[in-house]
């Protein structure tokens, strides 16, 4: 379990003035000493992350951030990390100090609620305070004798608010074929492969189809032709990695549909369907109009990068334009969308569901197209319309997107 992805965790985000006793609360939590504590004001500088398995939600991720109210001169820099933590937070404990909602708590309150992000209030020091809290979780972060309770009660809280996506996560791709049928899997080995390893979707394909009783067949792109001649009973799906997309469309029969694992990330992680809507913009781009590439993901940029080098020459190719290409990379994101047409968004397989949806809804307030590179890649191939046929009604989507645009 404590080797579970960080981004197949679930998010608790600890909120609070300074000195509340966030970090406290999380070293009981955790049992162990994970977060500085001292009576300092903004002790807590950066964002703390802690991985943890609690039963029985399963694995979390505690992100222990800086407080409110903070007066000290990184007190800005502090608080955009925060605010960030509120990008990928699935939910959130409000952590008092006693029975104090002042106006720091009520603006957390606020965000959490505009965010929609459930949450739970943590009366901290409440033995200090004599107070008593039926909305909440009454606590001394001090008292190790109290973790037991502590860890009872707050699981049974986060099970109430818990999101359903997470207790009730969406097949990656075991609902798109029967139990017993196979998949065949198109993985090549380039040089960007890593070495020793599978990269982390075609895992996790491979683990959900074996979740699902399903079989699973994986070759490089030069056997796949043959594979699929020696089946007796063709394959129910193919699957391939979206820069040979094109490869695979070709050599793959009518009656086998296929996707790539791009695109299985984007109804996955994301909104296929908004994805898929975002890619009809491909068509409409101009000379001069700018493109976002985002990559959740900080690797080392390899010389024919899939975002950095191909998909912006794929772009050009594809449109014929002089276009502006600006690519964040890691947690960053642009803060002013406004300014683009386009945004791509990697799969998203090294940050959370919210975090991506969250992306997702900052371009739609901001009126700009979002796709992935999987849908992006497909469209720029022009294979896009194929490689949807296992998704129903997303197909319908894009034929009315691609249509709209007349």
């Amino acid at each position: 379990m404590q080797q579970t992805p960080k981004s197949l965790r679930l998010h608790i985000a600890l909120l609070g003035r300074v000195n509340a006793g966030k970090s406290s609360f999380l070293n009981l939590v955790t049992g162990q000493q994970t977060a500085i504590v001292s009576e300092m004001a903004g002790t807590t500088t950066d964002v703390v992350e802690k991985a943890q398995e609690l039963p029985p939600l399963g694995p979390v991720l505690w992100l222990d951030t800086a407080g409110f109210g903070d007066t000290t001169d990184l007190a800005d820099k502090r608080m955009a990390k925060t605010a960030r933590v509120l990008d990928c937070a699935d939910v959130a404990l409000l952590v008092c100090r006693g029975d104090v909602i002042g106006p720091e708590e009520m603006q957390i309150l606020t965000l959490l609620q505009e965010r929609k992000i459930p949450h739970i209030k943590i009366y901290n020091q409440t033995d200090k305070f004599a107070v008593m809290h039926t909305d909440g979780i009454c606590v001394n972060s001090t008292d190790a004798a109290s973790r037991e309770r502590v860890l009872n009660e707050l699981t049974a809280a986060l099970i109430k608010i818990c999101p359903d996506d997470f207790l009730n996560e969406q097949p990656l791709v075991g609902d798109l074929l029967a139990p017993h049928s196979t998949a065949v899997m198109m993985i090549p080995l380039d040089y960007e492969a890593p070495k020793g390893r599978l990269i982390l979707p075609q895992v996790q394909a491979i683990r959900d189809c074996l979740d699902h009783a399903q079989n699973i067949m994986v070759v490089k792109e030069d056997d796949y032709a043959t594979v699929l001649n020696n089946f007796k009973t063709p394959p129910a799906l193919a699957i391939c990695d979206s820069q040979v997309v094109d490869i695979m469309v070709a050599q793959t029969p009518a009656e086998i549909k296929c996707t790539t694992f791009s695109i299985l990330m984007a109804r996955f992680k994301g909104n296929l369907q908004k994805m898929v809507e975002g890619a009809a913009m491909i068509d409409r781009l101009q000379d001069g109009d700018k493109v976002l590439i985002a990559e959740a993901c900080t690797h080392h940029a390899a010389e024919d990068d899939i975002g950095r080098v191909k998909i912006p020459r794929w772009l050009k190719q594809k449109t014929g334009k002089d276009l502006q290409i600006d690519v964040f990379s890691g947690c960053d994101f642009a803060t002013d969308l406004a300014q683009y047409k386009l945004v791509i968004q990697c799969g998203g397989c090294t940050i959370n569901r919210r975090e991506v949806l969250s992306r997702i809804q900052k371009c739609a307030a901001a009126g700009v197209a979002i796709t992935n590179y999987g849908v992006c890649i497909s469209e720029l191939k022009g294979v896009l319309m194929r490689v949807l046929e296992p998704f129903g009604d997303v197909y319908e989507a894009y034929l009315a997107a691609k249509q709209s645009k007349n």
